[in-house]
């Protein structure tokens, strides 16, 4: 294909009205009109093939985790969704691929009335960067910075079951042949959370003016964890019992195994925050009616650093926190 055949390829795919935009794909830049009394919220992430997905992996699957992980980051915040920008570089301009690329980016995009106003196409190694900007009022976003001695730290959905997909794929793993007899579905359901992570819009949303802090878990819970407590200069502690655990993930990984990928796996997307212990008995209940509860796993202290405990007491340790690029 031709670039401007495959520029509108793509606009005619992710094709989304909204008011706010003046001017959206066609021009020289963007014009968007920002709501009187909201700040910008913008954040970008970059997915590479072979670092953040496998060549394998269907197109479709990547056009949809590109813009979620994306999403993730405003909901982290507590900002509204509104429009985003595509930087797409291909090493062959496939039309099909392309396609399903901004079928998969264009579904969870509507699920948001999310606007693609932008971008740019290159030839070169697959890489995929998504710039998403969002609303939030002055005062309202749920910062890193706010966690205090004495909150509680919760975390929304299940940790773990995306890097467990990651090993359910990855045919030199150790225990390969017992993740492929697993009990049916079991294998699908990781491999999914890995491929289509659901970002939690609605309860960055609900955390707004009740949250002291929250960041989303994309490097592993003690990493991004270890980032709030930089920016609030406090420690936490955790109590690897609570972590919650979906029923593959059960089914699949043992008591250390499990801890493992969900202390320092990564990927989950889910929402690491933190509550006064009053404010979050208030709200638990307002999360799991937006389609996700949240689970206390641990609480905020004094001393600087993440430290991991089981229920009886016992350290636990680990080789590493999390993900790190260039480490």
């Amino acid at each position: 294909m031709a670039e401007f055949d495959l520029i509108e390829l793509i606009r005619s795919r992710c094709a989304i009205t909204r008011e706010d935009v003046r001017m959206g794909i066609g021009d020289d830049a963007a014009l968007l009109a920002v709501p009187a009394g909201q700040l910008l919220a913008i954040s970008t992430d970059t997915l590479v093939a072979g670092v953040h997905f496998s060549l394998q992996t269907m197109a479709y699957d990547i056009g949809w985790k590109a813009l979620a992980v994306n999403l993730s980051d405003l909901a982290a915040v507590g900002a509204t969704p509104a429009w985003a920008t595509l930087a797409l570089t291909l090493a062959q301009a496939d039309a099909c691929w392309v396609a399903d690329f901004a079928d998969g980016f264009a579904a969870l995009a509507r699920e948001y009335k999310l606007a693609l106003v932008g971008g740019d196409t290159t030839q070169g190694p697959l890489s995929i960067t998504v710039t998403i900007h969002g609303f939030v009022a002055e005062g309202a976003a749920v910062l890193r910075s706010g966690a205090r001695v004495g909150d509680t730290v919760y975390v929304t959905g299940t940790l773990g079951d995306a890097v467990a997909g990651l090993r359910c794929l990855d045919k030199n793993d150790p225990h390969a042949k017992r993740l492929l007899s697993a009990p049916p579905g079991t294998r699908e359901s990781l491999i999914e959370r890995l491929n289509r992570p659901t970002p939690r819009v609605a309860q960055g949303l609900a955390l707004r003016g009740r949250a002291s802090a929250c960041i989303d878990v994309s490097d592993g819970l003690l990493a991004d964890l270890g980032h709030i407590c930089t920016a609030s200069g406090v420690g936490a502690e955790i109590d690897a019992d609570a972590l919650p655990s979906s029923s593959a993930l059960l089914a699949l990984f043992d008591g250390e195994a499990r801890r493992t990928l969900q202390l320092a796996g990564g990927d989950d997307y889910e929402l690491c925050f933190t509550a006064s212990a009053t404010e979050g008995a208030n709200f638990l209940g307002d999360l799991a009616r937006c389609g996700c509860a949240a689970t206390r796993i641990g609480r905020i202290v004094a001393e600087a650093g993440v430290r991991v405990h089981d229920s009886a007491g016992r350290a636990v340790l680990l080789p590493r926190l999390g993900w790190e690029h260039f480490a």
